[in-house]
C-alpha cells in the first residue's frame, strides 16, 4: 500500500508527526473561527496572543530540551551556535506575519474555503523546494501539485459565483480584492518559511539539537511580534489588566496551547519528513474541516466544494505512489558511506 511505504513515512513516528500536524490545524481553525464575535472581529489583541503563544512555545522547548540534557549543555550549545539564531529570524519573520494574517482571514472566510485558498502554496512549494534543495520534482509529483491548485480555483469560484455559503455571498465578487491579496501573502509566507525551516534543519543545523533549533526560532518570533506591537502602538497596551484579562479566557488560551503544540510538531514533522509532504498534509485538512465545520457552525457544504476535496484527495493518492524524499545531510551521508562499503566487500 502506498501509505504504508517507507518513503513516504520512513518511520512509526513520522506517521504520528503526519497526523498530529493534522489533527491540530484543523483544530486551529475551528478554535479561532469559534472566538470571532457575530460581527467578524474579536474581542481579545490577536497580536498579544501570537505573542505569548511564542512565549509557550519556548518554554515547552527549553523543558524539552533539559529532559534530554543538562543546563550546562544548553548554555553551551546555544553559545557555540548563536549564530544560527541569526538565519532564524527569515523564517520567524515569515511564520509571524502568517500567524497574524490567520486571524484577518479567518475573519473574512470560513474555515474551509480559507484551508482551499491556501492549497495555492502547494506548487509554490514545490517551486521554492527544487531551488533551495536542488531536487527536480517528478511528473507525476507535479501532476499531483497541478491538481491541488485545481481544487483551489474549483472551491474559490463556487465562492464568486454566489454557490457558498450565506456568509460567502455577502463577500466581493472581485476575485482580485484585499482578502485574496492577504491571503497569497499568508501563503507567501508559508512555502518559504517551510522550506527554509525544513533546509535549517536538514542543513546548516543538521548536527544541531531540534529543541535548540526551537529555542531559537521562538525567541526570533517573541522579537518579531514584539516589533509588531512596536509599529502599531500597542506594546505598552497589550499587556495592561483589561487586555490580559480578554485573552485569558478558556476558549482563547486553547487557541495559544493548540498553536504551541503545532509549532513543536511541525519542527519534528520537517526534520523527519519534508516540506512537500506538509502541503499535502494541509489538504488533507480539508476534508475534515468540511465536515466538522458543518456539524459545528452550520457551514453548508456546496457542490463546489465537494468536488474541490474530491480533486484535493486524489491529487493526494496520487502523490502518496510518489512521494518526494528529502533525508538530513547526516543521514544521507550515512547511507552513502554504508552503499561505499558494501561495494568494496
Amino acid at each position: 500500500m502506498a501509505w504504508c511505504s517507507k518513503d513516504l513515512f520512513p518511520t512509526k513516528m513520522s506517521f504520528v508527526y503526519f497526523i498530529s500536524y493534522m489533527g491540530l490545524f484543523i483544530n486551529q481553525g475551528i478554535l479561532v473561527t469559534a472566538s470571532k464575535s457575530k460581527n467578524n472581529t474579536y474581542s481579545y489583541n490577536t497580536v498579544t496572543v501570537v505573542l505569548l503563544t511564542e512565549c509557550i512555545k519556548l518554554v515547552a522547548a527549553i523543558l524539552i530540551y533539559l529532559k534530554e540534557k543538562s543546563p550546562s549543555s544548553f548554555v553551551s550549545d546555544f553559545v557555540n551556535n548563536k549564530e544560527t539564531l541569526l538565519y532564524y529570524f527569515v523564517p520567524a519573520g515569515l511564520y509571524c506575519l502568517y500567524n497574524n494574517l490567520q486571524f484577518e482571514n479567518l475573519a473574512n472566510y470560513d474555515p474551509t474555503t480559507y484551508y482551499l485558498l491556501l492549497q495555492f502554496r502547494v506548487v509554490v512549494t514545490g517551486v521554492v523546494f527544487q531551488i533551495v534543495f536542488q531536487k527536480q520534482l517528478s511528473r507525476i509529483q507535479w501532476v499531483s501539485l497541478v491538481f491541488l491548485t485545481f481544487g483551489c480555483i474549483v472551491k474559490e469560484y463556487g465562492r464568486l459565483t454566489g454557490s457558498g455559503t450565506a456568509a460567502d455571498a455577502t463577500k466581493e465578487t472581485s476575485f482580485l480584492n484585499l482578502h485574496l491579496f492577504l491571503i497569497l501573502v499568508q501563503v507567501f509566507c508559508s512555502c518559504f518559511a517551510g522550506v527554509y525551516n525544513e533546509y535549517l534543519l536538514k542543513g546548516r543545523g543538521v548536527d544541531i539539537h531540534i529543541m535548540m533549533q526551537n529555542v531559537f526560532m521562538y525567541l526570533d518570533s517573541i522579537v518579531c511580534n514584539g516589533l509588531i506591537l512596536a509599529y502599531k502602538g500597542q506594546l505598552t497596551d497589550a499587556f495592561t489588566a483589561s487586555s490580559l484579562s480578554s485573552i485569558f479566557q478558556i476558549n482563547v488560551i486553547c487557541i495559544m496551547l493548540n498553536n504551541a503544540a503545532i509549532g513543536i510538531v511541525v519542527s519534528l514533522f520537517l526534520r523527519s519528513l519534508n516540506s512537500i509532504l506538509k502541503t499535502f498534509a494541509s489538504a488533507l485538512e480539508l476534508m475534515f474541516t468540511a465536515v466538522l465545520c458543518w456539524f459545528l457552525f452550520g457551514i453548508t457544504i456546496d457542490v463546489y466544494t465537494i468536488i474541490a476535496i474530491v480533486i484535493v484527495s486524489a491529487a493526494t493518492f496520487l502523490y502518496a505512489h510518489n512521494p518526494v524524499v528529502n533525508v538530513p545531510k547526516d543521514e544521507t551521508q550515512d547511507k552513502e558511506k554504508a552503499n561505499g562499503k558494501s561495494e568494496t566487500v
